[in-house]
C-alpha cells in the first residue's frame, strides 16, 4: 500500500468545488480545506508508486483552478505512527 498527503493551492473561492471533485476520486482517503499556504489537504492510498503517481497527475493536479501542489510520500523505514 502506497500512501501521499497532498498539498494543494487553488484559486481563492474555488476551495469548495475542487474538494467536491477531489472527493469524486476512490483512492482519496482524506480531503479537507486548511487555513495557511495551502488551502487543501487530502490524503491518497493506492496499491503502487505507478498508481499513485498516476493519480497525483491524471486526476488531482488536472482539476481546474489547482494552482500548485506538493506531494508528500512518507518513509516507512523511519517508524511512525
Amino acid at each position: 500500500m502506497e500512501i501521499a498527503y497532498i498539498l494543494i493551492q487553488c484559486d481563492l473561492g474555488a476551495e469548495e468545488a475542487i474538494i467536491k471533485e477531489i472527493m469524486k476520486i476512490s483512492e482519496v482517503k482524506e480531503v479537507r480545506g486548511t487555513y495557511g499556504i495551502y488551502d487543501i489537504f487530502c490524503k491518497v492510498e493506492s496499491k503502487s508508486k505507478d498508481e499513485l503517481d498516476t493519480i497525483i497527475t491524471s486526476k488531482i493536479r488536472k482539476i481546474p483552478k489547482i494552482r500548485s501542489t506538493i506531494s508528500l510520500h512518507y518513509i516507512p523505514s523511519q517508524g511512525g505512527k
